[in-house]
């Protein structure tokens, strides 16, 4: 699907795509824990019928329930925090340095 106009430049075009099956889920989970209103949802971002959608939908929740949660554990099963931290080294193109 695209859409064109002129401009004084010249004729411009944007595509505009529909949303993937799992970009429809995602945002319906995003939005609602219900199941059902889930496969609502991505069915009308996509234009299919809700019974194409709702076996997906049950696919993803399953998926989702199992990887939501991360816990990493200890000794003796307590609970730590894991912190990344990534250091940005600049570098500038006149920072030369020389002997004279």
């Amino acid at each position: 699907m695209s859409e064109d106009w002129n401009t004084k430049y010249g004729r411009r075009r944007v595509r505009r795509d529909p949303p993937t099956l799992d970009e429809a889920i995602f945002a319906a989970i995003g939005i609602t824990d219900d199941q059902e209103a889930q496969a609502e949802i991505a069915a009308s971002l996509m234009g299919l019928p809700i019974e194409s959608v709702q076996a997906e939908v049950k696919k993803a929740g399953r998926l989702s329930v199992r990887s939501s949660t991360r816990v990493i554990a200890g000794e003796q099963g307590a609970q730590r925090s894991v912190v990344v931290e990534r250091r940005v080294v600049r570098r500038f193109g006149n920072d030369k340095r020389t002997g004279t």
